[in-house]
């Protein structure tokens, strides 16, 4: 196995990514071998800070008729929830692990101080972040790319099932074309689905590189950190 190429990682994962092939709730197995790769990080000496989203519970947007803030928070609560099964999956494995929120829920999870979440990524905890940035009309990748920077992470490892960035949809469009690399401003202009324009842009600036790879492989997290050519590697320099 080859070196790890990064110290300290942000790793996105989507809500559905949880739900496996379901797309909805959990997938228990599938939550496990995520967890099992973490732990190969971890053993690996690579320091862990994670964001999931909670789609495979509460999908908010797709209430019409909703209060948007409402649904937000209420979005917050379903990554609470997925954050609180990933830590249960991890422990398992005898994977120290923290929880922090950014909403005060203290009977359930640590509240999100940088300093504090610095030290547990220092002592070999993964550190898992919850219920977003704390505000409404903010999406977890924003989340992501929020903590990354606070965390001085030096990479943004988003897990989707896509095995990486198209210039269309690949379910839909036999002749999509995957891209390999990209600068942000490629991404930001073409309107590309890496993340939304607002984490695309906070990455740029703190100049944070996203890797955007599947979870359909056996190791794909692996593979990623130790720098195997997979996904689309997102950066300021193409």
């Amino acid at each position: 196995m080859n070196e790890p190429k990064y110290k300290r990682v942000m790793l996105k994962l989507s809500g559905e990514a949880l739900s496996g092939e379901k797309g909805f709730g959990f997938d228990f197995d599938f939550t496990k071998e995520i967890s099992e790769q973490i732990k190969k990080l971890v053993d690996m000496g690579i320091e862990v800070g994670a964001v999931v989203g909670g789609g495979n519970i509460w999908r908010g947007r797709s209430g019409s008729d909703m209060d948007r803030t409402t649904a937000d928070y209420m979005g917050m609560l379903a990554t609470c929830i997925n954050a609180l099964a990933l830590q249960d999956s991890l422990e398992q494995l005898g994977v120290n692990t923290r929880v922090q929120t950014a909403i005060e829920m203290k009977e359930i999870a640590e509240p999100f101080i940088r300093r504090r979440a610095m030290r547990h990524l220092e002592k070999e905890r993964v550190v898992i972040f919850a219920s977003g940035t704390g505000n409404p009309y903010f999406s977890t990748d924003t989340a992501a790319a929020l903590r990354a920077a606070e965390i001085e992470a030096d990479v943004i490892l988003l897990a989707k099932k896509v095995d990486g960035v198209y210039d269309k949809d690949p379910h839909k469009y036999d002749d999509a074309k995957k891209y390999n690399k990209l600068s942000y401003i490629e991404v930001l202009e073409q309107g590309l689905q890496v993340m939304d324009s607002t984490a695309t842009s906070l990455c740029m600036d703190n100049d944070i590189p996203i890797l955007v790879f599947g979870l359909d492989e056996p190791c794909n997290i692996i593979k990623a950190v130790t720098g195997e050519e997979i996904g689309t590697l997102v950066s300021n320099s193409k």
